[in-house]
């Protein structure tokens, strides 16, 4: 007589089967069904907002600060000699006595911190305190005429805001920190411009740039959420407006080969620059400025103001209206406009103010596609402003992906897709001639090496123990680690260990 209720019987057998279905389903179930993880899902989800909003209200700010100024020039021209030098010296008192960390653009803040293994070093890289204060210090800067942006502080702002869900928590972790840094970066990128893709592609190719991106649906989460929360305050705007200007075939190879040569040339000649003036200037000027730092900005506010005054007021702030009238063809950009922009620039990096130079690197590549024009023989040309824009933002930055789409979404011209490409291409082939080592990848190393340094000294005195790895092991082939030392660079410092197998 059959028993079909046994183990081994058919029906036990089939009792077995479908056990075992519905223990494997309930444990692929599990994490969907699990309240802890739906918590950190909405507090990420959240956070990723907040640092969208906190990017919207930045430019906001950003704009009004630049406006007061030019009203303020506008009532009165001589108030400049006294307010630039003035906020110049305010704000370096301020960075020094109480914002330490806030200095220059903050993507290599945010590129440290998310090679670093040291906590404390991340701590005074990325924290609360450096959201209000880097905020605070750059729409001071902009409100003395200084011609800083606001996008490299909002990619550290954005970071800060994002690291603050690192490390273990009740739920379990949200995410790894490094992944958070750089899911902060490219919200910050996304919200400050407008531009999702190209925040995206910001995360990948120069926060993740040498290691394998493995932020993915942390950073898109991020991203996404953060361009809603730009989407659902400003609208669907454009950086730059709508551009529809194009250049044909094969008459427009030589304006996008020639705004490659020269934006990549120029963006490495820049990166050398600003690279060499971070490790120290020469000579009594740079003894001037490491024994007086504070007067040392004030006269580099009055030599802003020196040069504002001497260009019509051209080179004050981020560059963002002379570069849209000219691309709406309401204004022309003379052909000193790229020479001078760029000086000012350098003279608030090495004044040591917080503000970005991201912005301002936009302003310069459309002077520079100004002067290619007339090197063509060519009337005033919106397409070919666009070539030298992005092609000096990809020489400077030496990511060209990152370059075209993000110029590409400024404009909202699809037209331009490939001659962008292939002026970015070209400029950041030509500029790693000039600097092998990208300007934002060579400033966060020496950084990251002078706070090692400084920790290695704190935790000597006190008795602490350091840690074992302080930078991450899958960053161990970063050209910059191999890259000549500066020339103030503390001996002692770490070198990478070999990459884990």
């Amino acid at each position: 007589m059959p028993n079909n209720g046994s183990p081994n019987g058919p029906t036990g057998g089939k009792f077995r089967s479908l056990q075992h279905l519905t223990r494997r389903g309930f444990r692929f179930a599990l994490p969907w069904l699990s309240f802890g993880r739906w918590q950190n899902r909405i507090l990420f989800v959240g956070v990723a907002l907040l640092a969208g909003l906190a990017a919207i209200v930045f430019a906001i700010g950003a704009d009004l600060a630049i406006e007061i100024h030019s009203e303020v020039v506008h009532l009165a021209w001589w108030a400049s000699l006294l307010i630039a030098p003035a906020g110049f010296a305010l704000i370096s008192w301020l960075t020094l006595r109480f914002f330490p960390g806030c200095e220059g653009s903050g993507i290599p803040q945010a590129i440290a911190a998310s090679l670093t293994e040291d906590s404390a070093i991340r701590k005074r890289l990325l924290s609360v305190r450096i959201i209000f204060g880097k905020m605070m210090l750059t729409l001071i800067g902009l409100l003395s005429g200084a011609s800083i942006g606001r996008e490299g502080p909002s990619v550290q702002i954005g970071a800060s805001i994002l690291n603050l869900l690192s490390g273990k928590r009740k739920n379990g972790r949200i995410a790894p920190t490094k992944d958070l840094i750089v899911a902060g970066g490219g919200a910050g990128v996304a919200s400050a411009f407008n531009t999702p893709l190209g925040g995206i592609m910001f995360a990948i190719e120069e926060l993740s740039r040498y290691r394998a991106f493995r932020a993915n649906s942390t950073t898109l989460v991020a991203v996404i959420f953060a361009g809603l929360m730009s989407l659902a305050t400003l609208g669907n705007y454009t950086y730059f407006g709508r551009t529809p200007a194009a250049v044909g075939w094969p008459d427009g190879l030589w304006p996008v080969l020639l705004c490659g040569v020269l934006g990549g040339l120029a963006g490495g000649v820049a990166t050398r620059l600003l690279v060499a003036s971070s490790r120290g200037l020469p000579g009594r000027v740079g003894v001037f400025k490491r024994e007086r730092p504070v007067a040392f900005a004030a006269v580099c506010g009055l030599a802003t103001a020196i040069i504002g005054l001497s260009t019509g007021g051209m080179t004050w702030g981020t560059g963002y209206a002379e570069s849209k009238a000219a691309l709406e063809g309401t204004a022309d950009l003379p052909v000193y406009f790229m020479f001078a922009k760029a000086l000012v620039i350098w003279i608030a990096f090495i004044s040591g103010i917080p503000g970005g130079i991201f912005a301002p690197a936009l302003a310069i590549g459309a002077g520079l596609g100004a002067n290619v024009a007339l090197m063509l023989g060519i009337d005033h040309n919106p397409a070919i402003l666009v070539l030298g824009t992005v092609a000096f933002l990809a020489g400077i930055t030496q990511s060209p992906i990152t370059a075209f789409v993000i110029v590409m979404e400024m404009t909202a011209n699809h037209q331009m897709l490939l001659p962008l490409m292939g002026a970015a291409v070209v400029a950041q082939g030509f500029s790693r001639s000039v600097a092998p080592v990208p300007l934002y990848d060579a400033l966060a190393i020496d950084m990251l090496k002078r706070l090692t340094h400084e920790e290695k000294g704190r935790k000597s005195a006190t008795g602490a123990v350091e840690p074992e790895t302080v930078i991450d092991d899958r960053d161990a082939q970063h050209p910059a680690l191999t890259d000549t030392p500066p020339a103030n660079d503390p001996p002692g410092a770490p070198d990478s260990p070999p990459p884990a197998r």
